[in-house]
């Protein structure tokens, strides 16, 4: 049996951080640690912490770890507030030794809205946030960038009862090492008014933030070789391309620029949550889901003229990729999607939720929503009924290139003291802000291949150095971006033989996570990894 991290007789953990109240113990050093400018990691630089971490079945674990705070990860950093990452080990779970020298690491990452985000305020495990305003997000056609306000110590993952849930915890109590890298964002400004978080910023980061650990084998705890990424939202495509594009030399010019170790940025794993990604194909995608639903806010439905042209967008993209669906579905296509997430999809996840409930409370669940039939175990219902019961959609139209820039996608795509851009030729087309140019910038094409994991999945020559193990989760009800997105993921994941856990949450919104367990319990399978 594959054990979990911990050193034998501590129980297998994994689960959700309740009130954990950190206590400073003794260490080789105080204070944060900084990497030389030879970015070798100082194996003194830590504190050691004391912290209560309650597992995903409630049960209190007492932790012994150390800390590494705010290491910089790069020579030449732009911004060492956001360009460092903290790590921590266990060094006892329960009172039991434990030894991580060969645990995987898992890689949390808590982006969201591709904003920026920081570690250096963090006092323990699980204290890095995203931090700022999302510039530009005031209206529905906002990006899934939540509020203004700090989300730390879960990567704003919320479980079935509404708490937080923190994955960098949850594995810290399970054994494993934790590595938490901050990250430029679009929001980030200089004096001279340049943006310098825009795309690619974020994901260069990453990569650079995984080179340092690699290349500081057997320096930094654990085994390097079976990186495990987490994101939610924006964070979760990050985690997604972050696995898909490893090593590719697209990044070199960018890495080399911050003075990025001369090490592999290829990760081992994938967890990505609700992935806000594949976005210049991302509005299509969107209205072909949700085009009919009402928006939040207005109680209208949008534009139909437009949501139309983009779903004709939509079905000539999803042609060009000549993806299969699993289990011998076919070749996906705008026509058949519906009826593929329905069957691969929607109706296990609400299965698997009725089938959890009592009787009562079953009978009660199927009363109030009549448009499910329960037969022999197993939910049915048409794709008209479940647009129906999600609701209103979270979006207007565009939902990410918006006509009058004020996505924070929009954001992401901007340059130089250029705030917004738009990054679809559709919506330049159909400008409301008085822009005059009649094609996109020459850089964005660049820009959006570089932050877009499905180029690297699919096509004539995939990339040989993905990750090669996937576990990708959304609720049913999450109108942020299209339920295609993720199948469309996991679908060309599976195509090149790889390995992909991926299911939806029922009733479930943005930055779910109702299986936090779970995914401990998988990192432990997919990386060999047994306790010792």
């Amino acid at each position: 049996m594959l054990g979990l991290g911990a050193t034998a007789g501590v129980a297998a953990v994994g689960g959700i951080a309740l009130s954990a109240q950190a206590s400073s113990g003794t260490g080789a050093a105080s204070g944060s640690a900084s990497a030389s400018r030879g970015l070798v990691f100082d194996e003194d630089g830590y504190t050691t912490l004391s912290t209560t971490i309650a597992d995903a079945n409630g049960d209190d674990h007492e932790v012994t770890y150390r800390f590494w705070k705010a290491v910089t990860y790069v020579a030449e950093p732009v911004d060492e507030t956001y360009q460092s990452l903290n790590v921590s080990v266990p060094v006892k779970i329960d009172g039991r030794s434990v030894d991580a020298s060969g645990a995987p690491i898992l890689f949390a990452n808590s982006v969201g809205g591709y904003m920026p985000s920081s570690v250096a305020d963090a006092t323990g495990v699980g204290g890095g946030g995203m931090t700022g305003t999302p510039g530009g997000a005031a209206s529905p056609s906002a990006s899934a960038s939540g509020s203004g306000e700090v989300q730390s110590g879960g990567n704003g993952m919320v479980d079935a009862q509404g708490g937080m849930v923190s994955l960098p915890k949850l594995a810290l109590a399970a054994g494993y090492v934790v590595v938490e890298p901050g990250a430029r964002g679009r929001t980030l400004k200089n004096s001279a008014g340049e943006y310098y978080g825009t795309a690619p910023a974020a994901i260069v980061d990453l990569k650079a933030a995984v080179r340092y650990v690699r290349a500081n084998k057997g320096r930094i705890p654990g085994d390097t070789d079976r990186i495990v990424s987490s994101g939610t939202s924006a964070g979760g495509a990050l985690s997604a391309l972050l696995g898909a594009s490893g090593d590719s030399p697209l990044y070199d010019t960018y890495l080399k620029e911050l003075g990025a170790a001369d090490a592999s940025d290829a990760i081992f794993a994938t967890g990505a949550w609700c992935p806000i990604t594949d976005l210049e194909h991302a509005d299509g995608a969107y209205e072909w889901n949700w085009g009919t639903n009402v928006t939040q806010g207005t109680g209208k439905v949008v534009d139909q003229t437009v949501s139309k042209e983009l779903v004709a967008q939509f079905a000539e993209y999803q042609a060009s990729l000549r993806l299969r669906g699993l289990n011998g579905f076919g070749t996906l296509t705008a026509r058949n999607y519906d009826t593929y997430l329905l069957k691969q999809y929607l109706e296990p996840s609400a299965t698997t939720y009725l089938t959890s409930l009592s009787e009562s409370d079953r009978a009660s669940y199927l009363a109030e929503n009549a448009f499910i039939t329960w037969k022999n175990g197993k939910a049915g219902f048409t794709w008209a009924d479940f647009l129906t019961h999600v609701g209103a959609r979270k979006k207007t139209t565009p939902a990410f290139d918006a006509f009058d820039l004020s996505a924070g996608e929009n954001n992401l795509f901007g340059t130089g003291t250029t705030e917004k851009r738009h990054f679809t030729a559709y919506s330049l087309k159909h400008d409301t802000t008085g822009a005059t140019g009649k094609r996109l910038d020459g850089d964005i094409p660049a820009k959006l291949r570089l932050m877009n994991p499905m180029p690297f999945l699919t096509g004539s020559r995939p990339n040989a150095h993905r990750t090669k193990h996937w576990w990708i989760r959304l609720g049913t009800k999450d109108s942020d971006t299209s339920h295609t997105v993720s199948a469309n993921l996991a679908a060309a994941a599976a195509a090149l033989g790889d390995e992909v856990s991926h299911l939806y949450y029922w009733d479930e919104g943005h930055g779910a996570n109702t299986d936090p367990g779970d995914f401990i319990r998988w990192i432990a399978k997919v990386t060999g990894y047994r306790a010792r």
